[in-house]
Parts: C-alpha cells; structure tokens; sequence
C-alpha cells in the first residue's frame, strides 16, 4: 500500500469478490470484478436488489467489455449470485468499453432497458458502428500534430481503427435518459444522480443519501488519478478544467461516505482522496508549467509526467494527458500556443 493508500479507510481490508462470484459491500449491494486485458486489469460491477415496474430483482451497474471470458463470468453471476430473481435493468455510468460493452447483450438477455446520460449513449451508438479506419488514422494525426514521431506508436494507434466497437460491438436502440439531480428509485432506496465532466462527455455517479453510499464510477478512484484526455474528436477540448471543477460535486457530500469505485478497492476518505487528486493535478501542472520554459510538444511532456516506458496502448492515454495538462495552462493564459511551418504544435510559458 503507497502513502496516500494510507490515509484512506479499507473496510473490507484486501477482501475481493472472486470471478465470477459476488460480495456484499452494503444492505442490497453486492460487488463483481471483472477482468480486462489491459493494465488495468479489472473492473468493478455492482448489483443492486430492485423492483422495477413491478418485476423484483436485481439492477446492474456498469457491465464489462463485450467478450467471451465476461459472459462466462456473468453466466456463473446469474447462476449463483440472483437468488432465483432475474435482472431488471442496466445502469451505466459512461460510455467508456470497460462500462458498457456487455449494455446490448444483458439488456437483449434480460429484455430490460438501459439507464444512461444522452451525451455518453450517443457517443457510445456513434463509436460501436464506427466501420472505417478513420478513427484510428485520425487519432494518429492527432497525435502527430503534438510531436509523436516514433513510428512503432503512431502506427499502432492507426491501426486501433474499430478499436471502440471491437469491444462495444453493439448498444440498445433505445435508452432512458439519466441527468445531474436526479432521483433515481433503486428498489427501496432514492439514489441521486451526479454528473461528472472530463473523463467521459457526461459520466453519471450515483450517491444514496440513506445509505451514504457514493457508486463513483471512475471520477474518484483510491490508487490511480481518473484519466482525463484531449482526444483528436475534440481536439480544442480543455477536460482537466472540467474535472477539477466535477470534483466539486463530490466535496459536499459526508466525509464519510462509502465510495464504490470502478476500479480498485471500496473506501471511506472521499474528501482525503478528492484533496489528495487536487494536489497531484497541482504539482503535475507546476512542473508542466515549468517544463514549458522552452517551447515544448505534449510528446516532449509524457516524459514529464510519466517516468516508466510506455507502450502504445498507454502512450495514447498519456499523450490526452499531457495535452490536458498543456490545454488547461494554456486556457489559463500561462502558456501561448505556437506552430511551426510543419504544423507541429508546442507550448511556451509567458513570460
């Protein structure tokens, strides 16, 4: 456990539900984890006892990638996790794959609807039928234009066309629309919608007051800071901005609500954590700043930010990174924008 782990509240310690089984976190709760082929290698799901329109089960929350290994697993869940009760619907809290890629499946198995906010399911129906090899080509422009040289990178993110839809193969043609505040009825609970901005268009967490339970999705996480990235669809976009102002949203509620997080461990210390972000966000910033003496790419910046070798799949995330990092100082008015004849973008602090 690192340093800032120490100062965060583990109730269940280093207990895990295992795969393909569940564990009660709380009254009516239960938590999944399931496996991802990435470095972050799991994913938190949660069940929730429900009735809705009458029918008395269970509600999911975020549900995998769409791959054999997770339907297996989810098999085995409703074989031995359901009580004999059937599922009810399907919540998830943003569009990203590891949360929705199994939306379409589960709802089609169970025939119950999808919760979800309209920005992240119109993105997520937008990039499941996603066909050509415009994505992957353009996100490697993208890249380029910000210094990214290194052919074995740039390559392989040009080929991670229809990498979106490879793991969201398909989403429910219809959904029902989840927005900030609103009131959420979970079984015999009330759960209030919370949105967040800079990880996803419009991620959507879930805080019941009765039980002072946050479902926090990836917006605060215990060990890793939330991704948070300028992605070559809006390439103007300043998400850190969005997600220091989102965090605010969490500020107010109990010290000592119970976060379930999509990944990592359930945890008490959200005000802790939420500082514990601002203050890593605070000195990442200052040594970007610094770093930007000299006219800098955000390729020339992953190295500041990122100290261990990179492979493409996380060279893509921390090339959004630095360029979030880049574009915050920047719509600050503490880093001019420059272009060189080749159209390569850096950054210069002002003097």
């Amino acid at each position: 456990m690192n340093k800032l782990e120490h100062q965060l509240d583990y109730p269940l310690a280093d207990t895990l539900p295992l795969l393909g089984s569940a564990l009660e976190v709380a009254p009516t709760i239960k938590w999944l984890r399931m496996p991802l082929p990435f470095a972050l290698d799991h994913i938190n799901l949660w069940l929730i006892q429900d009735v809705y329109e009458s029918l008395t089960g269970w509600a999911i929350v975020d549900c995998g990638i769409a791959n054999d290994a997770t339907k297996t697993l989810w098999e085995k869940i409703f074989a031995q996790e359901l009580n004999g009760h059937p599922i009810t619907r399907v919540i998830c809290t943003h569009m990203h794959p590891d949360h929705v890629g199994l939306a379409h499946w589960l709802c089609d198995k169970w025939q119950v609807p999808l919760f979800m906010s309209m920005t992240d399911y119109s993105m997520s129906r937008l990039l499941s039928q996603e066909t050509s090899h415009a994505a992957g080509a353009a996100a490697a422009a993208h890249f380029a234009r910000h210094g990214l040289e290194q052919e074995e990178h740039t390559e392989k993110i040009r080929l991670r066309a229809g990498y979106y839809s490879s793991l969201v193969p398909a989403v429910p043609a219809s959904f029902q629309r989840l927005q900030d505040n609103q009131q959420l009825l979970i079984g015999a609970y009330k759960w209030r919608c919370i949105a967040g901005y800079g990880h996803a268009p419009e991620h959507m967490a879930l805080y019941c007051p009765e039980l002072n339970i946050l479902i926090s999705g990836d917006m605060v996480l215990p060990r890793i800071s939330t991704n948070v990235s300028v992605w070559d669809m809006e390439p103007e976009a300043n998400p850190l901005a969005q997600f220091l102002d989102s965090l605010t949203r969490y500020e107010i509620l109990p010290a000592d609500t119970l976060v379930l997080p999509s990944h990592g461990k359930p945890f008490k210390g959200l005000h802790t954590r939420i500082a514990q972000l601002r203050e890593h966000h605070r000195d990442r910033l200052a040594e970007v700043l610094q770093a930007c003496s000299s006219a800098k790419t955000a390729a020339e910046i992953v190295p500041v930010l990122f100290k261990r070798p990179l492979d493409a799949h996380q060279m893509s995330f921390a090339m959004g990174e630095a360029l979030a990092h880049l574009h915050y100082l920047w719509r600050r008015g503490q880093l001019t924008r420059l272009k060189t004849d080749k159209e390569v973008i850096r950054f210069v602090a002002v003097d």
